[in-house]
């Protein structure tokens, strides 16, 4: 069977593409033996392909699924990091979006105020200079947008079922400079404590679960940062 499989971030590189038809004899074919499959047919990029997760139809899989010809298949590494381009994309609400343009943290506020709710918060995170020693001049974002605005909203509906809260998220792709904002999350409570315990909610499912990859350009270089393993363990452990 012929599959097309999407990569992104380091792997994307590494293979030379962002994305390979393969074909595969295994019938029927798991999550786990295409990761097996791909990294005997690429071997540079093996000990990275190991490491990765398989996404079925824009859900995180476990190596035991199912993957069919017609599945849209891609290969999620195990970094948060870098896409250029000019877009803006959004859930059909309008909560959840992911763009290159500056973002407005004035405008997702007011997706999320509520005459019920006497509590907000907007949670910015924005390129910092110095890590440990090393100086960043930027960021670099890529997103596997459809599947990213997806997760983006069920981190939403989350924050929602747990703790009543209403929530806004837009993300930043392609370059990011110093001070400005990669990431706003807006939400909305009945009462303060709950609005502070929604806000960190948001931003950690956000790091664990959403497919979003950064490069740091520094003096030295650039190289991909972060780790989902946290993801790969909440999904599967």
């Amino acid at each position: 069977m012929h599959i097309t499989i999407r990569l992104f971030a380091g792997l994307a590189e590494i293979i030379g593409s962002s994305s390979l038809t393969f074909h595969a004899t295994e019938n029927p074919l798991t999550a786990g033996k295409l990761k097996e499959l791909l990294s005997t047919s690429y071997p540079d990029a093996a000990s990275l392909i190991g490491t990765s997760l398989v996404a079925i139809d824009r859900e995180y899989a476990p190596d035991e699924a199912l993957i069919t010809e017609s599945a849209e298949v891609a290969l999620i590494p195990p970094v948060s990091g870098g896409e250029n381009g000019s877009l803006y994309e959004s859930t059909p609400d309008g909560l959840y979006s992911i763009t290159d343009l500056p973002l407005n943290a004035e405008k997702l506020l007011d997706a999320v105020l509520d005459a019920n709710h006497g509590a907000s918060l907007l949670f910015v995170g924005t390129t910092r200079e110095m890590t440990g020693e090393q100086r960043t001049t930027a960021l670099d974002y890529e997103a596997y947008i459809p599947m990213a605005l997806n997760k983006l909203k069920e981190i939403g509906d989350e924050v929602q079922n747990r703790l009543n809260a209403r929530c806004a998220i837009s993300h930043r792709i392609g370059l990011v400079g110093l001070k400005e904002a990669s990431v706003i999350i807006a939400v909305s409570t009945p009462h303060r404590d709950t609005c502070y315990e929604a806000s960190r909610l948001a931003i950690e499912l956000l790091k664990q679960t959403v497919p979003i990859w950064k490069k740091d350009i520094n003096e030295s270089g650039q190289h991909w940062v972060g780790s989902q393993q946290k993801a790969a363990d909440s999904l599967y452990n």
